[in-house]
């Protein structure tokens, strides 16, 4: 099973390249993020037409996210993250899919720091750290999939000065992500290519592409029972050199 998460950045401005994304790597899910888009404006008939089933979280203008099943019913378990029933802002979504549980998260930024945007984000690490307790707890397999907006480590940026102040950064965003991590779930990168540097993420400005100055901040967590099966992980960081593509590449796991 081949199990994608991909920023698309708004679905509609970039919908070539995410339609060009399911005919040429046609994985069986695919967790999408940052839609820009409410349920009604997403493109639902040329995702079906390619013989995917979706659940949509959809929101106007920003946030947003997805789970596609190719040839198979996504099963909703959960939409939005429980916690605080006031926040309405569309960045969770569960459901299982052929046995496996799958998240689409969409963690906020958290920029600027100090503020009320990075002390949401740390509330909502907080609250996801909750439910990822909860399904671990189950013992199914489980994938955790998106756009964390955190930087693991040093080595997961091209220039740590650069990137010292930003909420994906912090020591307290980075804390709260590990704090995660050490429940027992596998980074599925890591867990593949554990040294060196493995980008998700380019910014549209300063030439970043060009000069591969990226990060990592898309990741997939492996419950145990889904990291027995992990066979192989990576980065279809072709996808974001193509014309008009989202400035993250998509990050996929192959599970046995």
């Amino acid at each position: 099973m081949l199990i994608a998460t991909y920023n698309v950045n708004g679905i509609r401005a970039r919908l070539p390249r995410f339609l060009e994304y399911l005919d040429e790597y046609a994985p069986d899910v695919l967790c999408l993020q940052e839609l820009k888009a409410t349920v009604g404006d997403v493109p639902a008939a040329e995702v079906k037409a390619r013989g995917y089933r979706a659940l949509w979280h959809g929101q106007k203008g920003f946030n947003g996210v997805a789970v596609l099943a190719k040839e198979r019913e996504p099963t909703l378990l959960r939409q939005g993250l429980p916690g605080d029933e006031a926040d309405d802002q569309s960045r969770y979504l569960e459901a299982e899919v052929d046995g496996v549980v799958v998240a689409s998260i969409y963690l906020p930024n958290g920029n600027p720091v100090p503020g009320p945007k990075f002390d949401y984000k740390l509330a909502w690490m907080e609250r996801l750290r909750a439910r990822a307790a909860e399904l671990l707890a189950s013992e199914r397999p489980v994938v955790l999939a998106g756009d964390w907006n955190v930087v693991p480590t040093d080595e997961d940026v091209y220039s740590v000065p650069a990137m010292a102040s930003d909420a994906l950064m912090r020591p307290e965003s980075r804390a709260a992500y590990h704090r995660v991590l050490h429940q027992g779930w596998t980074d599925a990168i890591r867990a593949r290519h554990p040294n060196g540097r493995v980008y998700t993420f380019w910014d549209y400005q300063m030439g970043a592409w060009a000069r591969d100055a990226g990060f990592r901040i898309d990741h997939l967590l492996l419950s145990p029972a889904a990291a027995d099966r992990l066979a192989d992980a990576d980065v279809h960081r072709e996808v974001r050199g193509r014309d008009k593509a989202s400035d993250h590449a998509p990050t996929w796991v192959r599970l046995r």
